[in-house]
């Protein structure tokens, strides 16, 4: 395996696979660019190093092959406009005009190919596929960690053919760095904060965390199967009722391993699933019926900061509150600012996941962080503990 920082690029079309699946308004017009500008320093890199970048992505989802509105060319411009150059557009992202476009680049020139989705080899992970792409480059570089735990052509497939030639993009390297901080070297204490509506869709990310944490703190919607578990009244709370004896199997593992489990002992409750409701404050086992805990109390937010303030390293993954509206929100943007205090004194802190990226970008929150991770499925994957194919085919696994 070669690392980005030391390949010499100098004369190499090298083949970047990103993550350019943006999304677009109904004129075209792209309505949010960090994934674009997340690939950058690796595009940079190979045009400063001599070598002339190959750009592939995956963009949308076509279901039965080109179509206009999920072309590369809405997305060329706005790509020209951010490296300085102006970035060629291939027809297609194999065969033989597109080999010729490839072979004919100079250094430092950029060639965007098509999506790769017009192709049904893409998804499949066709190899003969992955041997047309790989036609096209002296190189490979993976900076897809979104799409990472996909074993598709261009994600995983085409590593083979670039036995010697083949690496981690910034971006990758930047999100694996930050996780291993997390799962494989953090400074104790180790706390993660999970949150969401449901039990069921972090079942296998809290038993993996469970033998590497210290504190795990549960809130959002999945307090409530937990509480329900333990006898408590949830009134009309969010709850899974398949999942009571997974709930009380978790505590119990956490019991066994040391590890210290937290839930709202306290909520904010409400007598609808709106901003103008009427709310109270009341224990998490003592709602009323025809009321639903939407938010974590004053009690339990003042211990959630507590623990937090203490920790050296802290994962945040998923809201503990109906943060989007503001009755509801006091739980999500305590936690962010209890996050925010300890990094500011040295401690290592990673938001991943959607809506807790949402909950740190509306409140102000990004620039207090570690590192924020965009990746999605990926992300919780490697949390699962799961080996992911675009990290294992550049590591050689």
């Amino acid at each position: 395996m070669q690392t980005i920082h030391s390949y010499d690029f100098t004369g190499k079309k090298a083949l970047i696979r990103v993550d350019f699946n943006v999304p677009l308004d109904e004129n075209f017009v792209i309505t949010d660019d960090t994934r674009i500008r997340a690939a950058l320093p690796t595009i940079r890199k190979v045009m400063t190093g001599g070598g002339s970048p190959v750009i592939m992505s995956h963009f949308g989802r076509p279901k039965a092959g080109p179509e206009d509105k999920f072309s590369m060319r809405h997305l060329v411009g706005h790509l020209s406009a951010l490296l300085g150059v102006e970035v060629k557009l291939a027809p297609d992202c194999i065969g033989e005009e597109v080999k010729e476009m490839c072979l004919a680049l100079k250094p430092g020139e950029v060639l965007l190919l098509e999506n790769l989705r017009f192709h049904k080899g893409e998804e499949k992970g066709d190899v003969e596929f992955a041997r047309q792409l790989a036609d096209n480059g002296d190189c490979w570089i993976n900076d897809a960690f979104g799409t990472a735990h996909r074993a598709h052509a261009s994600t995983a497939v085409m590593a083979q053919f670039f036995p010697e030639d083949k690496m981690f993009g910034y971006l990758i390297e930047s999100e694996l760095e930050s996780l291993d901080k997390v799962l494989k070297s953090p400074q104790r204490p180790l706390t993660a904060i999970m949150g969401g509506a449901k039990v069921s869709t972090k079942i296998t990310i809290i038993e993996n965390l469970l033998g590497k944490v210290d504190n795990l703190i549960l809130g959002g919607g999945m307090t409530f199967t937990f509480v329900k578990a333990r006898g408590g009244k949830i009134g009309n709370s969010l709850c899974e009722d398949e999942f009571l004896e997974t709930a009380l199997r978790i505590e119990q593992t956490a019991k066994e391993k040391g590890v210290n489990i937290i839930m709202a002992s306290d909520v904010v409750a409400a007598d609808a699933f709106s901003n103008d409701a009427n709310t109270m404050v009341c224990k998490a086992g003592e709602i009323p019926e025809g009321w639903m805990g939407l938010d974590a109390g004053p009690e339990s937010i003042a211990y959630f900061r507590e623990v937090i303030g203490k920790s050296g390293t802290i994962l945040w993954n998923g809201p503990v509150g109906v943060f989007e509206m503001e009755k509801f929100a006091a739980g999500s943007i305590a936690v962010g600012q209890a996050i925010v205090d300890a990094t500011s004194k040295g401690g290592f802190s990673l938001v991943g996941g959607g809506d807790s990226v949402a909950c740190v970008n509306q409140f102000g929150f990004s620039e207090g962080v570690s590192y924020i991770s965009t990746a999605g499925g990926a992300l919780l994957e490697y949390l699962e503990g799961r080996e992911l194919p675009g990290v294992a085919a550049v590591r050689g696994n």
